[in-house]
């Protein structure tokens, strides 16, 4: 499972992948772009914000 973090809180409920963790940040416009695998890395998600891994 995984889950979009503000620092060491999580928000928003825990999904079964990333890209569905990726998703809802984007429905929420938290982002504005999904990042794509050949583009050069960067802060995609505001300061502070980071997707982890969590326990079910």
């Amino acid at each position: 499972m995984y889950a979009l973090f503000e620092r060491d809180r999580q928000i928003g409920a825990a999904f079964p992948t990333e890209k569905e963790v990726w998703e809802a940040a984007l429905i929420e416009g938290l982002v504005t772009d999904v990042p794509v695998a050949d583009e050069e890395g960067g802060q995609i998600l505001p300061d502070g914000y980071h997707v982890n891994q969590i326990e079910p």
